[in-house]
């Protein structure tokens, strides 16, 4: 039982960066703020190789963004109740929200883009498969951005990783079987 209930804390912990990573492909199925549906990289190449591709879209970045900030700011305010309190892995009452909502959602942004550029300069189409990178890449992020300021341990990173790479092929399957993903993994 207490594995059950430590799955459930790291999960809460990194709903904010979860929920920016799965924001992209649905505001591309929703159609949502066609007005930012073009490429982040605006068509530029780096060594004759897109930088990151037509589908990293400014729309991905910004509503991405925003979800995993809003959703860092619905949990200090579910940590007034007392279960949110025991499943928290952190005093949402004591540490600058505002600080953490940017650093996780940036960190889960900047590590997907990040990968992105690496899978193009190994001509990786995008859905062409990167294991483990392509499920995990936005805890790398959130794990390089919140480690200098908030002091998580590297054994709830390791976790998180490990957690986040099962818990993504599910969820992608699911979206696949949906037609949200063009990719199963």
């Amino acid at each position: 039982m207490a594995l059950f209930w430590e799955l459930i804390s790291l999960i809460y912990f990194f709903l904010p960066a979860y929920f920016c990573n799965m924001t992209p492909p649905i505001a591309k199925r929703l159609n949502l703020l066609k007005v930012l549906d073009f490429p982040l990289d605006r068509g530029r190449l780096f060594l004759r190789k897109p930088l990151l591709g037509a589908h990293k879209t400014f729309r991905g970045v910004f509503l991405g963004f925003f979800v995993g900030f809003f959703t860092a700011f619905f949990q200090k305010f579910l940590y007034h109740f007392p279960f949110f309190q025991k499943i928290s892995l952190l005093d949402y009452e004591k540490i600058n929200i505002l600080w953490f909502a940017f650093l996780i959602s940036s960190g889960a942004v900047l590590g997907d883009l990040f990968f992105a550029f690496l899978k193009r300069r190994l001509n990786l189409k995008p859905g062409a498969p990167f294991l483990p990178f392509d499920q995990t890449n936005y805890v790398i992020g959130a794990a390089i951005l919140l480690a200098p300021t908030f002091k998580i341990p590297l054994e709830i990173w390791v976790k998180l990783f490990i957690l986040t790479f099962f818990l993504h092929i599910v969820v992608n399957r699911l979206g696949f079987h949906l037609k949200i993903h063009r990719a199963k993994w």
